[in-house]
């Protein structure tokens, strides 16, 4: 359950209230944030808690829906069909149809990547297929990842897809709301995984050789990553993920690194009971930023477009538990401020992508969820 916590920040965001409500489902809603004046202008609007999206090359847009419907939005509007060969899918809580990736050849051998929860109550698991994208439909649907073991439930599945510049695929996993185990490296809970586009395991993975630990491992001690972006210039790939009560963080990733859950934390239990009061172990990454009390983050980019001059280089994360999203200025690798942007207008934003037009693309995950752009006013 997200529970809404208002937070402060290093920098208020300067957003005014706009012609029209987004919600309302209106046109557009013109903000004056720090470094822009921005448009918000609803795209579609009757996508069941979409969760991700992605650009394909021909200017159509994918976009996952979670009870299990893959969409597509061309022309400017979305098409009532979904596309056919989408993977059964187990939908319960957070559980269903969530990430989107295309493969980096794309363009030529129409591949594309979906996180999924597969099972059921009793055992379920994060996974990843593999497919082909043809006229109406996926096809040589091949499931090539399965964040074992399984349990019950449905929260804190992660399920973010990404790839480097090598080519190499890196997906999150939660910890199931089963702590320890993001500390168990014969475990694939609470990770961040490092496979080949084909789901084999790369031979320069920091454990591949090491006894009883999962070979796929590239970071541990994660909670519950739920944003994943390459840094633009570095290429190195940044993280958000969920804290419990507070804790939330913005981190780099590192081979091997252990993050800490739940041996280090400034978050606490949802009852407020004490998870541990250590905040920083020797061995243990610490956190660019950590935000007390939590904002939920959810999807993470780099701006790196010319139609915001302002905002180049900022990162970019929607707040779930803020109903905003956040704009994070970074110096390097340093952590410099923030702001909140669209506070109160649109509710859940699960997911920002930066468009191949430079504009930034949003959607918001609810029942009467709705797709939407970030112009300049």
């Amino acid at each position: 359950m997200i529970r809404r916590r208002f937070v402060p920040v290093a920098a208020a965001a300067l957003a005014v209230p706009g012609l029209f409500s987004a919600r309302e489902g209106r046109a557009q809603d013109v903000f004056q944030s720090a470094k822009a004046s921005y448009r918000l202008v609803t795209l579609a609007r009757k996508l069941e808690q979409p969760w991700s999206m992605a650009f394909l090359p021909d200017g159509r847009m994918l976009i996952t829906e979670r009870p299990g419907r893959l969409r597509i939005f061309a022309g400017g509007k979305l098409e009532p069909r979904p596309l056919e060969g989408v993977p059964k899918v187990f939908v319960s809580g957070q559980a269903g149809l969530l990430d989107i990736c295309l493969h980096p050849g794309f363009a030529q051998n129409r591949v594309l990547y979906l996180s999924y929860i597969d099972g059921d109550n009793r055992h379920s698991v994060t996974s990843v297929a593999r497919a082909e994208l043809g006229d109406g439909g996926l096809k040589n649907v091949t499931k090539i990842f399965a964040a074992e073991p399984g349990a019950s439930g449905s929260f804190n599945l992660g399920s973010r897809i990404l790839f480097d510049r090598a080519g190499k695929m890196y997906v999150s996993t939660g910890d199931r709301f089963q702590m320890m185990r993001a500390q168990d490296l014969g475990d694939l809970a609470g990770k961040i995984v490092r496979l080949n586009d084909d789901g084999t395991v790369p031979t320069d993975n920091p454990f591949v050789g090491r006894a009883n630990v999962r070979p796929e491992i590239f970071t541990w001690g994660n909670r519950n990553p739920q944003g994943l972006t390459l840094h633009p210039t570095t290429g190195r790939i940044w993280e958000v993920e969920h804290g419990p009560k507070g804790g939330d963080e913005l981190n780099i990733v590192k081979a091997g690194g252990n993050y800490g859950w739940p041996l280090v934390t400034y978050g606490t239990n949802y009852d407020g009971s004490i998870i541990t009061n250590e905040r920083h172990r020797d061995g243990m990454e610490d956190a660019l930023r950590t935000w007390v009390p939590s904002i939920s983050p959810c999807g993470l980019t780099f701006y790196t477009g010319d139609k915001f001059p302002g905002w180049k280089g900022s990162l970019f994360t929607g707040a779930l538990s803020n109903y905003a999203l956040f704009r994070i200025e970074v110096y390097g690798e340093r952590y410099v401020g923030e702001e909140r942007l669209l506070v109160d207008r649109l509710p859940y934003i699960r997911d920002i992508r930066q468009g191949p037009d430079g504009l930034l693309y949003l959607v918001t995950h609810t029942d009467d969820g709705g797709l939407f752009r970030l112009e300049p006013a």
